[in-house]
């Protein structure tokens, strides 16, 4: 779909202050339900609607991971075996 030429698409505000994207922009942006949107005014007084990201997406990559990956039965095995050498110290 192409909007590059402006025109309007009129819609309601109810009363709850809630308005529905028309489904051609929503397409244009590509918001789909549940995505959120920012509402960004410019310096002139015009507002601009864009698709808002993901705080989890955005966070993405933001902890490493250890270089060492262990699969589920070494770390059962590991764990096992920390908790024997407790109980064999306290004897």
């Amino acid at each position: 779909m192409n909007i590059s030429n402006t025109h309007s698409l009129p819609t309601r505000v109810t009363s709850k202050g809630q308005v529905t994207i028309p489904a051609e922009i929503r397409q244009h942006l590509g918001i789909k339900p549940k995505d959120s949107v920012r509402f960004d005014i410019s310096g002139d007084g015009s507002v601009v609607v864009v698709p808002a990201g993901s705080h989890v997406l955005s966070s993405f990559g933001a902890v490493k991971t250890s270089s060492v990956q262990k699969d589920d039965a070494t770390l059962r095995r590991e764990f096992e075996e920390g908790v024997a050498e407790q109980v064999l110290r306290r004897g």
